[in-house]
């Protein structure tokens, strides 16, 4: 039998983790601090469960620098529950301002019109305002945002749906490129003569693709009231804390927890306190259920405001997971101090580019799939011999030999794919490289 210390793990997600996390896992697990109970045996109302969510916060906030003006929340679910999340909070959002501002004038233009018939003429105008203008942009660049527009558009119908880029039509049918963004069909702001969005979305690192955005898009950066711009959500659940984000340029941040941050069960959400109560209030469920769009109101486990009121605690929250994913954040704030997350970024970079240098010294043995302007620091995706069936399998089976786990690709795509997470350490890096190295000279 293998020990951990062995084993060299490149698996996508559940993903490694750091040894000394683990090993501190196992003992929490049986007695937390000498307590008698096992932190999976904790209330999560408990003063140690709180405890613990607000460390998580608190390191959470120190590696992004999160502004004074966003909320950091904590659910379930993973990545596909806020593929369903962000159009029942974002729609939710655009529906009440819609509906604040008909108010607003209806009662401007009517002084001391009856109630009813105020509420009545608010829903009518939004209600013409939502067949007409509402549009929900979506960035497909990858697996994972192809699978949130498909949901959007399952929820509220495809119509509402804008699919302002599709990669694949750049790229023969398949993903591994990121067209020009003079090329993407943004729904156009107030600013450029339209409405806007509801949001736009898009996922910055595609984990079955091996496509991450270079850096924050420019024709997305923020440009004057939130309210006429565009609110930026994105799905970061494979690059999370992997490098710098400037956090203020969106409305919101998520991820699942089991690639760079703990294990399967806690969701992140890091979303603009304006989006929230007493902000932008819930627009009323009666209004929703009027309106007729598909998934709205949906489930209130999934709803931000109530996970913001009950500081996460609406629903029992796996503790014995946050207080993981809270150990991975605070370690790597002992680990780079100043640095911050721009610590990890640099060590980040320099695996990938080992890998990635390996892979290109070696054309005629390996092909790496995306694009090198958008080639994933996180998850590196490549074929063997030109996609060869049993060249791929001969490549697998080797590696296993040398402990190396985990390296097929996605079954949707096949190939081979080393994700490089934030846990795997150089030096098993380098130990892939070297096998890289044998397999192409025949060693």
């Amino acid at each position: 039998m293998p020990s951990r210390q062995e084993v060299a793990y490149f698996g996508a997600g559940p993903a490694p983790l750091p040894t000394p996390i683990i090993e501190a896992g196992a003992k929490a697990f049986v007695n937390f601090n000498d307590s008698g109970l096992g932190l999976a045996e904790i209330s999560h109302r408990s003063p140690t469960a709180n405890k613990i969510l607000e460390e998580t916060k608190a390191s959470l906030s120190t590696l992004l620098d999160i502004p004074d003006n966003y909320e950091i929340l904590f659910l379930q679910a993973g990545g596909s529950g806020e593929f369903s999340a962000v159009v029942q909070n974002m729609v939710s959002v655009w529906i009440e301002r819609r509906r604040r501002k008909a108010e607003e004038d209806i009662l401007k233009a009517n002084p001391g019109e009856d109630k009813a018939r105020v509420e009545e003429l608010v829903f009518e105008r939004v209600k013409k305002e939502v067949d007409e203008e509402l549009k929900l942009d979506y960035l497909v660049t990858g697996s994972w945002s192809l699978k949130a527009s498909q949901e959007a558009a399952r929820l509220v119908g495809p119509e509402y749906v804008n699919v302002a880029l599709d990669a694949r039509k750049a790229n023969d049918g398949k993903f591994g490129k990121i067209p020009a963004e003079e090329t993407w069909s943004l729904t156009p702001t107030k600013r450029e003569g339209g409405k806007g969005p509801a949001f736009v979305y898009y996922c910055d690192n595609e984990t079955v693709d091996g496509v991450e955005f270079p850096s924050f898009p420019k024709v997305l950066e923020p440009q004057g009231d939130e309210e006429e711009e565009r609110l930026i959500v994105a799905d970061m659940s494979s690059n999370f804390l992997s490098r710098k984000v400037d956090v203020s340029k969106y409305a919101v941040i998520f991820g699942g927890a089991q690639k760079n941050i703990g294990i399967t069960g806690i969701t992140i959400v890091i979303v603009r306190k304006s989006l929230l109560p007493p902000h932008t209030a819930t627009p009323p469920a009666s209004l929703l259920h009027r309106l007729n769009i598909g998934g709205m109101p949906g489930p209130i486990v999934f709803d931000w405001a109530t996970a913001a009121k009950n500081n996460s605690l609406y629903n029992t929250l796996p503790i014995f997971n946050l207080w993981i994913a809270g150990q991975v954040m605070a370690s790597l704030v002992n680990t780079y101090g100043a640095k911050k997350v721009s610590g990890q970024e640099e060590i980040a970079t320099r695996k990938a580019e080992l890998i990635y240098a390996a892979l290109d010294k070696y054309p005629q043995v390996y092909r790496v799939v995306p694009d090198k302007s958008v080639r994933s620091r996180m998850n590196i995706c490549f074929r063997v011999h030109g996609g060869d069936a049993d060249k791929e399998k001969e490549f697998i089976a080797g590696a296993e030999k040398r402990l190396l786990q985990g390296l097929k690709g996605h079954r949707s795509v096949g190939g081979i794919r080393a994700s490089n997470y934030n846990a795997v350490p150089l030096e098993n890096v380098e130990r892939l490289v070297k096998y890289l190295e044998d397999f192409a000279t025949g060693q």
